[in-house]
């Protein structure tokens, strides 16, 4: 089991602070023989990668993915193009493994951003692949994310129910994913800044294992980020363990002028940083006025 550790951020508002906890793991699992996921929880920035192709390839795939978004969460401008660009810059970077990677070589990419330098801070989530982003606000878990996936098109479409599609035989194949055959221009959702909110950002080894309801038991179950993370990464290892496992879990405290919000318990500090974001809204609504057009 890898040493799961939660850390804290204090983020200022114009009229407030935001209180981040959060904390991260992968694991290999008990069948596969290479952990082709890769994981970045760096404010403002967290996301799962879960790579494909070869016993190599994916692995090349995920960690290109997650080493180009690494400088983007350190400089604190997130953002949709500076995401593109680097998912761009890493698509080269897979290709650059000739014998190791092919056409059939790419990788997930999903998380979400903090936009706390606007009038208005919020969440971006971004998407491209079969990893997901759940969010857990008043009692109720959501999946946020739509699955680029045949199954998720057969459940669309009204072909398949969504209890035929957890067994189905294409479960595993993604329609969409970062690689030298694919778009590098993920799905993105705005979401409000709600104190009180818990997101789960995680790869398709964790909803093989566990219902979203178990997500849900589990989060219900463990305040803290790291315990939660490890809850489920034991329960997912428990249920089968058949592909990677990757989670994030990172929970959300708001406190607005004159009004107390408790600080999240764990006891790690990060330094302040605050990043500039441009994205679409779940209606597709340009945010911002250089915000791209939808994907």
């Amino acid at each position: 089991m890898p040493d799961v550790r939660t850390r804290l951020r204090t983020v200022p508002l114009a009229d407030g602070t935001v209180r981040l906890a959060w904390a991260a793991a992968t694991d290999v699992g008990r069948r596969r023989e290479v952990n082709q996921d890769a994981v970045l929880a760096e404010y403002p920035l967290f996301v799962v990668a879960d790579g494909m192709g070869g016993h190599i390839g994916g692995e090349i795939a995920s960690t290109s993915a997650v080493d180009r978004l690494r400088p983007v969460a350190e400089a604190g401008t997130v953002g949709p193009k500076v995401i593109e660009k680097a998912l761009g810059r890493a698509v080269k970077d897979i290709a650059a493994h000739v014998g190791d990677t092919d056409e059939g070589t790419g990788t997930t990419v999903t998380g979400v951003y903090l936009d706390a330098d606007r009038a208005d801070p919020h969440w971006v989530t971004l998407n491209i692949g079969d990893s997901r982003v759940y969010l857990l606000r008043d009692g109720q878990i959501v999946q946020i994310t739509t699955d680029h996936s045949v199954v998720q098109e057969l459940v669309a479409s009204g072909r398949l129910s969504p209890e035929e599609a957890e067994n189905h035989p294409y479960g595993n194949v993604i329609t969409r994913a970062v690689g030298p055959s694919d778009s590098v221009k993920p799905d993105y959702v705005r979401l409000d800044l709600v104190d009180g909110d818990r997101f789960v950002i995680c790869s398709d080894g964790l909803t093989k294992e566990l219902t979203d309801y178990g997500i849900q038991h589990f989060l219900g179950e463990h305040p803290d980020p790291g315990d939660a993370v490890t809850a489920m990464l034991e329960a997912a290892l428990e249920n089968g363990g058949r592909d990677n496992i990757s989670i994030i879990v990172l929970n959300v405290g708001v406190e607005r002028a004159g009004q107390a919000t408790p600080a999240p318990d764990p006891a790690a500090t990060v330094t302040d940083t605050a990043g500039e974001a441009e994205a679409t809204d779940a209606a597709g609504e340009p945010v911002g006025d250089s915000s791209p057009d939808r994907a």
